[in-house]
């Protein structure tokens, strides 16, 4: 049988398709490509501002804040007492604190007091839930807030000012 080009093209084809196939299947089963994976939180403090930072693997997330009056956990909606006079909710997705097998990746407390900040007094943990990491801030006084992501490795940084 001589291969026209049509039939070398749809030969071609076929075994890029095999090879594609073979590829897709051999990805680990629960594997999120794509998604940023909080694994801590650290806190500083810099001249007119106080720095939180949450060190993750994988690409940035994209990244959400807002001044509330309350601090919500995600998906039961309990209010999160926290230490502070105003509140700050920062949101990253997609993200997540956990593993494939349902185990934190983040180590810390769900809670904890940042005595070494002048602004930001805690900082909770208020969810993990459904592609969404949620951080809350409980502060001593609503300043302005700048929020980024940096790579190499993946970082979410807060700043708000003193």
């Amino acid at each position: 049988m001589t291969l026209t080009p049509r039939r070398l093209l749809a030969a071609c084809a076929a075994t890029l398709f095999a090879i594609s196939g073979a590829v897709v299947a051999a990805a680990p089963a629960g594997a999120q490509p794509g998604v940023a994976t909080m694994t801590s939180i650290r806190t500083g403090l810099n001249t007119g501002f106080d720095r939180i930072v949450l060190d993750m693997t994988g690409p940035p997330p994209q990244v959400t804040h807002r001044w509330t009056d309350e601090l919500r956990a995600d998906g039961s909606g309990e209010i999160v007492w926290l230490t502070g006079e105003h509140f700050l909710a920062v949101t990253t997705t997609p993200a997540r604190a956990h593993d494939d097998n349902g185990n934190r990746t983040y180590p810390g407390p769900d809670k904890f007091r940042t005595r070494n900040l002048r602004n930001v007094m805690a900082v909770a943990v208020t969810g993990d839930y459904e592609g969404y990491v949620s951080i809350g801030l409980g502060t001593r006084n609503q300043s302005w807030v700048r929020v980024f992501t940096l790579t190499a490795p993946t970082r979410v940084v807060i700043d708000v000012g003193h």
